[in-house]
């Protein structure tokens, strides 16, 4: 009987009538087609032998064991041996590559190269760039390390430059400088670890100044335009703010706020005038004065300028003061003269005398006149008749006979 296998051989019946050799398909091997042959392998769940396929670029054999994993070259993987392992790229018809990373990542793209998960703060095509805010330092332990530089006062990136050993901050910010970006610049101040702008009220030159206020505490330094304080807010001794509020000007000479008293006499007056600074003060302006008082604005005369003017200005208000008591005074001895001329003239003895056969009749001037006073012009005691018939008028000075 020729026991031919059913599943490995084309028939069962029929075999070499001389060797007994079975007529074996495509993969099977033996006398009785029963075995598998090179470049196959017994599948365990159909029993039939199936081509291994191993990549004759990637393996190192066309034999696979039981399971059909080929056995592949370094660098390549996978069950057909078709494929590069981690760490090797580009496979071809000889092998895979390396993969180019420098140490930094164990995989890479198997067709490109690219490397995968840079570590250690790398990136790039090779992992042969530090990552943004970090630098190569020129030890190669260390690899990349980060930056000594903060967003808030850089880019955040640096770099060493040829020749030097610490690194440089790319770009620092608008207020920030120094290697690490970590000092203020002129015309800033450190305020809780922020540089912040000086607050000058634009009363400082910064061209003059190496720094426009004190980096420590924001003070302002060399304040100019005659101004001062912490801000260069306030003026000077000697300066106030112009009406529009904005530059600081020279004082103006004013009266002083002592006070001092002038007095003067004249005759028939039994009492002093008296007057003080403080009501002269608030009757003329230092417009007025500055009329009386041309005011020079040499600042090496100032105080001379003052006692001056002030002797100058008692001066003419005693003047001026005498003059108006004077005055005064012509005004009322004026009125009083006027009313005893018009008391004269209304008390004048004129009379008229009227002859008649039996009496003698009188009348005055002061008869046309209601309110004059007439008493005292004829006394009973002064008026007498001669025996001769005539009458004798007597007054204080004068005697009339009629």
């Amino acid at each position: 009987l020729c026991n031919c296998s059913a599943v490995g051989s084309t028939s069962a019946s029929e075999c070499n009538s001389t060797t007994g050799q079975c007529p074996c398909l495509e993969g099977y091997v033996g006398l009785r087609c029963e075995s598998c042959a090179e470049g196959f392998y017994l599948e365990q769940s159909s029993q039939r032998c199936r081509p291994c396929g191993c990549s004759p670029a990637g393996s190192s054999s066309a034999q696979c064991d039981g399971s059909g994993k080929c056995q592949c070259k370094v660098g390549v993987t996978d069950l057909k041996c078709d494929r590069c392992s981690d760490g090797y790229y580009r496979f071809n018809e000889t092998t895979c590559e390396p993969c180019q990373c420098n140490n930094h990542s164990k995989t890479c793209d198997s067709f490109t190269g690219t490397c995968l998960h840079c570590q250690e703060n790398t990136e790039g095509n090779h992992c042969e760039f530090c990552k943004e805010g970090f630098y190569r330092s020129a030890d190669p332990a260390h690899a990349c390390q980060r930056c000594p530089c903060s967003t808030v006062a850089s880019t955040g990136t640096c770099r060493i430059q040829p020749g030097e050993t610490a690194p440089r901050c790319d770009k620092c910010k608008t207020g920030y400088t120094g290697l690490s970006c970590n000092q203020c610049d002129s015309g800033y101040y450190n305020s809780d670890s922020i540089c912040v702008r000086c607050k000058c009220n634009g009363n400082v030159d910064p061209a003059r100044s190496p720094s426009v206020c004190k980096p420590e505490s924001g003070e302002c330094i060399g304040c100019l335009y005659h101004t001062t304080g912490f801000h260069c807010e306030e003026c000077e001794d000697g300066y106030i703010r112009d009406p529009e509020g904005i530059n600081c000007t020279k004082k103006e000479v004013t009266p002083g706020p002592e006070t001092r008293e002038f007095t003067t006499s004249a005759p028939n007056v039994s009492k002093a005038t008296s007057f003080s600074t403080a009501v002269i003060n608030s009757t003329l302006s230092p417009t007025t004065i500055q009329t009386i008082f041309p005011l020079s604005s040499s600042d090496n005369s100032t105080s001379t300028f003052a006692d001056v003017s002030w002797t100058q200005f008692n001066i003419i208000i005693l003047t001026v003061i005498i003059i108006v008591v004077v005055l005064l005074m012509g005004f009322v001895g004026a009125v009083y003269m006027y009313r005893e001329y018009q008391n004269r003239k209304l008390n004048a003895p004129f009379w008229t005398i009227e002859l008649k056969e039996d009496n003698i009749s009188f009348s005055s001037y002061h008869d046309s006149i209601p309110n004059a006073d007439v008493s005292g012009l004829l006394e009973d005691d002064g008026n007498e008749v001669a025996p001769n018939g005539q009458l004798t008028l007597t007054t204080p000075m004068h005697n009339y006979k009629a």
